[in-house]
């Protein structure tokens, strides 16, 4: 298979993976039942001193899922970015892209839901896949 269309299939799902992390990270506080609602109103209210300043759980919870939807946006954009690129910049690049998505997937297994995962592991599968494909085709130039 070409590689740059297994970067793009992993761009895209990564892009996916962002728009579903978008939604939950958005919608987070709308309590599925009043035991959630009890525990998203503590962690909205209880406030802690954090390096100088007056912190909540919510605020930390809330802006990590902020910055994940912009850090999924960056992770689908370069590997987008990287399908056109030429020489040896993906044969470089590649393998670090593909061991993050791996513990990427890894973590979320782990303290998210199999399906984010899943998306993650199929991304560093293609990225893997590709660059394979690229370490090939530069070896027999």
């Amino acid at each position: 298979m070409n590689p740059k269309i297994l970067l793009r299939i992993a761009s895209v799902l990564m892009f996916l993976h962002m728009i579903g992390h978008s939604f939950g990270a958005l919608s987070w506080k709308n309590a599925p039942d009043p035991t959630v609602g009890r525990l998203i109103s503590s962690m909205q209210t209880t406030h802690f001193a954090f390096m100088g300043r007056s912190v909540t759980l919510a605020g930390f919870y809330e802006g990590y899922g902020l910055t994940m939807i912009f850090v999924l946006l960056l992770i689908s954009v370069v590997l987008w970015l990287l399908s056109t690129a030429t020489g040896d910049l993906p044969a470089r690049l590649l393998p670090l892209f593909a061991v993050f998505l791996l513990f990427l997937g890894i973590i979320e297994s782990i303290y998210f839901f199999p399906f984010a995962a899943g998306i993650s592991l199929l991304a560093a599968v293609c990225t893997f896949i590709a660059w394979v494909i690229f370490r090939k085709k530069a070896s027999f130039v």
